[in-house]
């Protein structure tokens, strides 16, 4: 039949690349598939980047099935069409590229004059489309369009959106985060990789009218979509949660599903159609185990970031606490102080003498504030230290001296009391110990206080011996006892045993925690020992003969 521009049905005809339908048509229909996956999750967030996405599938599909007619339809007029848009279709790739990855990373629009810009350019080239600038004919013996000085403008486009491309994202990568660098990288790899196939090999084939390169051009797409996926996949790149067993099964199906595109014989279709079935179901139940499994993780993390949440919020509490705490204790502590000295006066005679009932009265008085006294000053030093604001002053200290001076101290109340006190010192003098003393004779005296107070009859011994390379202090009565599962919480803030509030009401639970506080803080270590209740208790106070904090000089700091 001789040449026409209707039909030409008999001589346009030429042989069909062998890799026409594997690359042209799984990548087309994966690339779509892909593209609406995208979109349909980010309807209600990134719907830019989800269009853009789509848009850039959409383009690429319609390339692609242009490019399967071009090679396969014999009919001219079908040629001329398609080979009139094709090169449109590609730059609406290219171009969509760049938009669609200057919105992913940037997460933003790209600025007006830039879209004013591209407009302009995509306008020339459309307005020239049915002219002849663009096809000057139809080439019935090579079955292909002749190509006009447009071609030349299409060249130019492709090559400048091309290159822009490139080095935005080189530009992206090197501005960019050193946390988010390798997302960035990852994507910018995979783009490059697309456009330079995509696009090398339709500029290469144009030039040398070797039309087959166009086949391996189209293998640049499952690479990007590929580089996209692990994204999500690792990134949560879209906002969309993408499991890799999804993408795995999905891929693999895809790939067996491609076979029939290529396979002749009917015996091998049969069996991929079994592996196909095969892989689905199995596929179905592994993306399924695989979900619960995310689902119980996730579950597991939202109580983990609640719980942590809570914790936060708790420590804010307790910081606020604590320095209610520490305000409210400096507020009370000048009113009481100043009670104190003015008992003292009225109990000394300074203000003319006292009956003996005022005295008692007076007496009393004088007790319950030293009391509240004591009570403030164990407020303000628990306040001090969880804020880490409790100061040292380290000095040589002779531990036999400190001992029986706070056994004399509370002489008094144990004769008071009818309870034997007694101080056990070594005859060789023991080294001098660095210590704060004040704090060091705090913490004495609070398990001295505490030994009388619970012990109704009986003694009290306090004994100072070596021990190892430390020197210890033991407090033993013959009071009340401890339960073992009281031995363990005894030393934590606020904290009162069952036998001690039956007995006795007054008392915070602060002072243990305080003078253990002390103790740590000089390298030391305070426990409770006791074999039940009803059998005494001893209280230890081990301190080393070499303070890791000496040097004499005041310190300060959370022990």
């Amino acid at each position: 039949m001789g040449y026409n521009l209707v039909t030409n049905l008999e001589s346009c005809y030429t042989s069909v690349p062998h890799l026409l339908y594997y690359s042209h048509v799984p990548t087309a229909i994966a690339t779509l598939l892909f593209g609406i996956f995208v979109f349909l999750m980010n309807r209600e967030k990134n719907v830019v980047v989800g269009r853009l996405l789509l848009l850039v599938s959409v383009a690429f599909v319609c390339w692609a099935i242009s490019d399967i007619v071009i090679f396969v339809n014999p009919d001219s007029r079908k040629i001329m069409l398609l080979w009139s848009l094709v090169n449109l279709f590609e730059l609406l790739v290219s171009s969509g590229t760049l938009y669609f990855s200057y919105v992913f990373l940037e997460k933003k629009d790209v600025p007006f004059a830039y879209k004013i810009l591209f407009g302009s350019l995509f306008s020339i080239y459309i307005l020239f489309i049915p002219t002849a600038f663009n096809l000057t004919g139809f080439d019935g013996p090579n079955c292909e369009a002749g190509q006009g000085v447009l071609m030349k403008y299409y060249y130019f486009l492709e090559t400048y959106l091309l290159s822009w491309t490139v080095i935005y994202l080189f530009r992206n990568i090197i501005r960019s985060q050193m946390q988010d660098r390798r997302y960035r990288m990852l994507f910018a790899v995979g783009a490059i990789c697309f456009l330079a196939s995509f696009s090398g090999t339709n500029i290469v084939s144009s030039i040398t009218g070797k039309w087959e390169i166009l086949q391996y051009g189209l293998f640049g797409m499952p690479v990007f979509l590929g580089f996209l996926t692990y994204l999500i996949v690792q990134y949560r790149a879209f906002s969309i949660k993408l499991l890799g067993a999804q993408a795995l099964v999905v891929a693999l199906v895809a790939l067996i599903g491609s076979q029939f595109f290529f396979i002749q014989n009917e015996t091998n279709k049969v069996l991929t159609a079994i592996t196909l079935v095969i892989s689905v179901v199995f596929g179905w139940i592994l993306i399924r185990s695989v979900r619960k499994e995310v689902e119980r993780k996730e579950e597991l993390q939202r109580i983990s970031d609640s719980l942590a949440t809570a914790n936060q919020r708790l420590k804010e509490l307790d910081n606020t606490k604590t320095e209610f705490i520490s305000i409210a204790s400096h507020q009370l502590r000048t009113p009481l102080t100043a009670i104190k000295g003015y008992l003292s006066l009225l109990l000394e005679g300074s203000y003319g003498a006292v009956s003996a009932d005022v005295r008692d009265v007076l007496e009393k008085v004088n007790l319950v504030n030293r009391n509240l006294i004591g009570l403030v000053e164990d407020l303000l030093n628990v306040s001090r230290i969880d804020a880490g604001r409790i100061r040292y002053t380290f000095l040589p200290t002779g531990v036999e001296t400190l001992v029986t001076d706070k056994v004399s101290m509370f002489m008094p109340l144990a004769r008071e009391k009818g309870i034997e006190l007694s101080a056990h010192v070594p005859e060789t003098p023991l080294p001098k110990l660095s210590l704060d003393a004040g704090k060091i004779g705090e913490s004495l005296s609070n398990l001295i206080d505490n030994a009388l107070k619970y012990t109704d009859a009986g003694s009290v011994r306090v004994s100072v011996e070596l021990s190892g390379e430390g020197v210890r202090i033991t407090v033993t009565d013959t009071g009340i006892g401890l339960k073992p599962e009281d031995l363990a919480k005894l030393f934590e803030k606020f904290v009162r045993t069952e036998e001690t509030t039956k007995r006795y009401v007054s008392g915070t639970g602060l002072g243990l925690y305080v003078g253990r506080s002390f103790v740590t803080a000089h390298g030391g270590h305070m426990w409770a020992e006791s074999e039940g209740i009803g059998k005494g208790s001893r209280f230890i106070i081990e301190l080393p003969i070499r303070n890791p904090r000496e040097n004499g000089e005041s310190g300060m700091g959370k022990p």
